[in-house]
């Protein structure tokens, strides 16, 4: 019974193979773009029954536990249904913070995936994507996982790409881009080079790694790279690497990914940002679904 032994549900991270940010819209939010492709990268979160909410990290998150966002889709779930958040949820996590790769929404998408299997109860597709709305707008490509162009926010769903599996390493400088100052910047040096994904969607299904890397984009890279400078010196690093194919700020930073040409290629530059005190991984893209929901003892 899923309540005995708990939930485990993969939560994985994700890039922006293209982010193109429009104007400000009247409610506040920039027009989005986006081709979002998930990674085998993940964290693990755990769903088991308790009296009342609680939550466990394994690293200092540097938040209050109410205000993650795991812990808040526990509340909007339980809201809708109207019930006691009973849950107490543990996050082992493998994606770092600030980095732009969705640690927290994809955390949040695993809570809302797992939770009705652990509640025992009936909840449909569309009444967890408003939730998921809700909590923020990477949060619907999480529950969906994959691969896809996305629109609106960066919330709806668009179309699913097929992408190429591609090698791919992962490089964050010291200090986090927050979204919100990213997008201030956006604005405020009004960068206007806002390219369609027409590009991007013809590399994927071509099923060629290196016409992917050939065309990624960020039209928010300029801001975030007014903020936070170090990037442009991560993004230096990884174009000289032997072997890669092509590197992007993933969403509004600060980790920059570089498509590969191999798993050695990729493991060799997350070694490299490793030495330097950096925090790297070296990955591979994900195409299959990627929300697995496992039973087993926490």
């Amino acid at each position: 019974m899923p309540g005995d032994v708990g939930i485990v549900v993969e939560a994985p991270a994700k890039v922006n193979l293209h982010l193109s940010v429009g104007d400000v819209r009247p409610d506040g939010f920039h027009d989005v773009e986006t081709v979002l492709h998930a990674l085998d990268l993940c964290d693990t979160v755990t769903l088991e029954r308790s009296r009342g909410l609680s939550l466990v990290c394994d690293v200092d998150l540097g938040i209050p536990a109410e205000a993650n966002l795991a812990m808040r889709a526990a509340v909007a779930l339980a809201t809708v249904l109207n019930r006691v958040p009973d849950v107490r949820i543990t996050l082992e996590k493998r994606i770092p913070a600030g980095a732009g790769l969705g640690g927290a929404s994809t955390d949040a998408a695993a809570v809302l995936a797992g939770l009705p299997s652990l509640w025992e109860v009936e909840v449909s597709g569309d009444t967890l994507r408003q939730i998921a709305v809700g909590l923020g707008a990477d949060v619907p490509f999480f529950l969906r996982g994959g691969s896809g162009l996305y629109s609106g926010r960066g919330d709806v769903f668009v179309e699913e790409i097929d992408v190429p599996v591609l090698d791919v390493a992962l490089v964050k400088p010291r200090s986090h881009v927050s979204t919100a100052r990213a997008y201030a910047m956006f604005d405020r040096i009004g960068v206007s080079s806002r390219t369609g994904a027409a590009t991007i969607i013809a590399a994927c299904r071509s099923g060629d790694p290196r016409a992917v890397a050939g065309a990624l984009h960020n039209n928010l890279t300029e801001a975030a790279v007014a903020l936070v400078p170090e990037i442009a010196d991560v993004m230096a690093v990884c174009d000289a690497h032997p072997g890669v194919l092509g590197c992007l700020l993933s969403g509004s930073g600060s980790a920059v990914f570089a498509v590969c040409d191999s798993s050695e290629s990729a493991s060799g530059l997350a070694e490299r940002g490793q030495a330097q005190g950096l925090w790297a991984r070296a990955t591979r893209s994900r195409a299959d679904v990627v929300r697995r929901i496992a039973e087993g003892r926490a």
